[in-house]
């Protein structure tokens, strides 16, 4: 599946998700995470050939429901609701975290409040005295599917980078980031703390490597 083309602007979060969508491979199961990966499901199509997975044990998820398509006993795992697709099957939540823990995920696809240059993943808290921990499948999914992709912004709203040195938030992964979608820039986790700017959206890589606190490779 081919990817857009280097955009003039950053994208938006629907954009985003159809950059992500199209880099999923054909014939993958795979675990949207909540938040923005959510809205991936929405740009996939039956000759994707894509097979969503949800926490709450439903496999061949599709596309979130709209008006007369909804039915509020079917949700994903962030409480949106969502249509079936052909062959949609549903289980138990421990059959659903099962097949999370043993590797049987080709991909899962969660937001970030940091990722690190090695890859590590902190998602679930910021650490701060008295916040309120949403971990939920997040650990399994990051530990368990094949690959990890993240859909964040690149900067907090306070202007902070999100793509980080070394994490100082609670990890939920360790080495277990692949790939990280960004409104400014797709990068590659490589290993041995080398990331590679994929493409960029309304900036240069010299604009990029500005926006991150450590050194960038360019594709």
């Amino acid at each position: 599946m081919s990817t857009p083309q280097t955009q003039d602007a950053a994208l938006d979060n629907q954009q985003l998700a159809e950059l992500v969508a199209r880099d999923i491979p054909a014939g993958a199961y795979v675990n949207l995470g909540i938040g923005q990966p959510t809205l991936v499901s929405d740009y996939l199509t039956p000759e994707d050939d894509v097979t969503l997975h949800t926490e709450n044990g439903m496999l061949g998820m599709g596309a979130a429901a709209h008006g007369e398509d909804i039915d509020p006993d079917l949700i994903n795992a962030g409480k949106i609701p969502v249509v079936e697709t052909d062959g949609c099957s549903y289980f138990h939540h421990a059959d659903s975290f099962a097949m999370m823990r043993g590797g049987h995920l080709d991909c899962c696809v969660l937001g970030a409040f940091q990722v690190d240059r090695n890859g590590n993943l902190a998602n679930w808290s910021t650490g701060k005295p008295g916040a309120i921990p949403a971990v939920g499948g997040a650990m399994d999914l990051a530990t368990g599917a094949k690959q990890t992709f993240v859909m964040m912004d690149l900067r907090t709203k306070k202007d902070q980078p999100k793509l980080v040195e070394q994490c100082d938030m609670p990890l939920t992964g360790v080495g277990c980031v692949s790939r990280v979608y960004t409104d400014r820039a797709v990068f590659l986790i490589e290993g041995d703390g080398r990331v590679v700017v994929r493409e960029t959206f309304g900036a240069t890589f010299e604009q990029i490597q500005q926006l991150v606190p450590f050194p960038l490779e360019q594709a």
